[in-house]
């Protein structure tokens, strides 16, 4: 199975964004994708970047919405699945969010980010509602798919949940900068992920330079065994495609071994048994 990550900047006209998105799908689809990711906030400014001003609700959407129903009609004229990123508005409420789209269109779900961070370029609990869809994973066209937005791929207990309900793969939306984390870390992070669930990681990050921030792509995929099987270059506006045999998820030494022998009813009782 292909699956392509869309590492592409995004300037303040959504429309636009939303137009070369689109085409980049188009793109992908003739290079023989079967899954097209795409990075956090892929088409708008990155408003986190900033402090919340009195209404941020007024930059979201709501889902199903304009964004969503584009891309459902070009994944089916397609037969592609689409795992989307985008600010969702829900009633009063605002929500870093993930629409995962099937091969024939439909809108199999969401998944909104868990965990909210706060620190200077990235004033996200201004911006956000912590998220209320739990760790979902989704049976596409493609396999059998898990989102991990962002902040929340930093949480172990959130990526095994994920490994937990069956995931093959985990997309990671990511809006990460030049120089966020030095040494490799962030990556490191996911091949130690991927390695201890058993299953694919591919983390699709932004790039570009907006206000505050110059984003560094460098997006990746690394296999069950923690091996990186493909990478982005830092900065540039690409596609980058990998080859992904999914069963290895099957085989992997989590499945065989990490995840019959965990103790959940021990775990259970050392949390419950001391101060949080």
């Amino acid at each position: 199975m292909r699956i392509a990550l869309v590492q592409q900047p995004a300037t303040a006209d959504k429309p636009a964004n939303v137009r070369r998105g689109l085409a980049a799908l188009e793109r992908a689809a003739r290079e023989g994708a079967a899954l097209v990711c795409y990075a956090e906030l892929a088409f708008e400014w990155f408003h986190p970047q900033r402090p919340a001003g009195a209404d941020p609700g007024r930059l979201a959407e709501t889902v199903p919405g304009p964004t969503t129903d584009a891309f459902c009609r070009k994944a089916r004229e397609l037969g592609v699945a689409v795992v989307l990123n985008l600010y969702e508005r829900d009633g009063d409420r605002q929500y870093d969010c993930s629409p995962v789209v099937d091969a024939d269109g439909t809108l199999v779900g969401r998944t909104r980010m868990v965990h909210i961070t706060d620190y200077p370029c990235f004033h996200e609990q201004g911006y956000y509602t912590p998220g209320d869809t739990g760790a979902p994973v989704y049976e596409t066209r493609a396999g059998r798919v898990g989102v991990a937005i962002c902040y929340d791929r930093h949480y172990p207990e959130y990526m095994r949940a994920l490994a937990l309900a069956g995931a093959d793969l985990v997309v990671v939306p990511q809006a990460g900068a030049v120089g966020e984390w030095p040494d490799g870390l962030y990556e490191g992070e996911m091949r130690v992920a991927a390695f201890q669930n058993g299953y694919f990681v591919a983390l699709a990050n932004r790039v570009g330079q907006e206000d505050w921030l110059t984003f560094a792509g460098e997006s990746f995929v690394c296999a069950p065994d923690g091996a990186v099987v493909a990478r982005a270059p830092q900065g540039a506006d690409t596609i980058l495609y990998a080859d992904l045999d999914l069963g290895l998820a099957a085989t992997s030494h989590a499945r065989r071994l990490f995840l019959q022998h965990r103790r959940p009813e021990l775990y259970a009782a050392w949390i419950g048994g001391r101060a949080r």
